[in-house]
């Protein structure tokens, strides 16, 4: 898929980042491998707490989710072949258009760099799942979206567990909730392919660091807004409960 579908629904803000060579300079290390390092170092001290390269990256891990969960949310609601996909899609977009408002909120007041692009794995993802149609593309999108939301899950728990930044802590309360109501809008699916999910989640690949991390904005780059979905009824933060596999 080129580049520019990729980027559907997407509009610009009229305000530009510069990349700066500080601390807070773009992560090494994003996407679904584990970034190198310390992560326990402290890199900024802000008015709202210390910031960890951990509480950095994972501001920048949920900005990158977006730039291509939110246009592939856009595809499922159009190329879906069930209510429930289509339904999906709509939780994807409106979840994604919210976090990505407040990385954008809270990236300035924490010196923080947002890419406007997702990883080369991640645009992967979505040209993997664009190739596909039919059932094939429904089956292809729940379970790439499952797994990759099974491994963002524990991660946003770690954070909120342990971050003393009261911005990136609101971050993963609203992270917490949005992922866990994406997790049960694919399971009612009922295409998730439970094994496969469960050995792709806890083994995933070692790729290369440059398939992993989102490229960084080029100079003056204008940041880029997923637009909010207010014609779309969604409620993203109490999802009601997935009945077990085996009650079916």
């Amino acid at each position: 898929m080129r580049l520019s579908r990729s980027r559907i629904g997407v509009v610009v803000l009229f305000a530009a980042m510069t990349l700066t060579l500080t601390a807070l300079a773009f992560p090494a290390v994003l996407g679904l491998d584990k970034a190198d390092g310390n992560q326990d170092r402290v890199i900024a001290s802000t008015r709202f707490g210390p910031l960890t390269e951990a509480d950095r990256d994972f501001v920048v891990k949920v900005r990158a989710a977006g730039l291509w969960e939110y246009p592939l949310g856009e595809m499922v609601m159009e190329r879906g072949t069930t209510k429930e996909m289509k339904t999906a899609g709509e939780h994807l977009v409106v979840g994604h258009a919210g976090l990505d408002a407040m990385c954008r909120e809270i990236s300035p007041e924490l010196g923080i760099t947002l890419p406007n692009r997702a990883s080369p794995q991640q645009e992967d993802f979505v040209a993997t799942v664009d190739a596909k149609s039919g059932r094939e593309f429904d089956s292809s999108a729940v379970n790439i979206m499952r797994v990759t939301h099974g491994q963002i899950f524990p991660a946003i728990a770690k954070i909120r567990a342990t971050t003393k930044n009261t911005l990136v802590r609101q971050l993963a309360d609203l992270a917490n909730d949005t992922v866990l109501d994406h997790i049960t809008v694919l399971e009612k699916t009922g295409l998730v392919e439970y094994d496969k999910v469960t050995f792709q989640q806890t083994g995933p690949a070692k790729l290369p660091r440059e398939k992993v991390t989102p490229p960084p904005p080029q100079p003056g780059e204008r940041v880029l807004v997923l637009k909010p979905r207010p014609d779309l009824n969604v409620n993203t933060a109490t999802p009601a409960p997935t009945p077990s596999p085996a009650a079916g």
